[in-house]
């Protein structure tokens, strides 16, 4: 598979229905800066999509909270358990937050709701890659 870091398109929600289905079906869980909405499909890879409402704020507070929750899900995706779709949003509060603030909340949130192997950080270095 390569570098377990990367996060391929192919492990990314991105059409309409697939959203649709996770909204629809999907069990609701919320941390202090995130709120996950996830579905057990049973089969295949863990696939994940990010939304950040409108309300939320301009384009670029958006784009930047959507750039945090993937860099998040890429460090944990290593652990990430098979077969899950996640769509995955930033709070208000989550918005104002860092990286590493919004990674801990998040794996704490996975860990707690069974969606994670042992073994995951608890914290990362994003701009080195290097996790402690």
């Amino acid at each position: 598979m390569g570098h377990p870091f990367r996060f391929p398109a192919s492990l990314r929600l991105k059409k309409g229905w697939e959203f649709d289905l996770v909204f629809r079906t999907g069990r609701r869980v919320k941390g202090e800066l995130v709120r996950l909405l996830f579905l057990d499909t049973g089969e295949g890879p863990f696939r994940l999509g990010v939304a950040v409402g409108k309300r939320q704020g301009t384009s670029v507070v958006r784009n930047r909270g959507r750039r945090i929750l993937r860099e998040a899900f890429r460090h944990c995706r290593p652990w990430m358990k098979d077969g899950i779709w996640i769509v995955a949003m930033l709070r208000t509060a989550g918005l104002d937050s860092g990286p590493r603030e919004v990674y801990a909340d998040l794996a704490a949130l996975l860990a707690r709701e069974g969606m994670l192997s042992p073994g995951v950080p608890l914290t990362f270095h994003p701009h080195r890659g290097k996790m402690d």
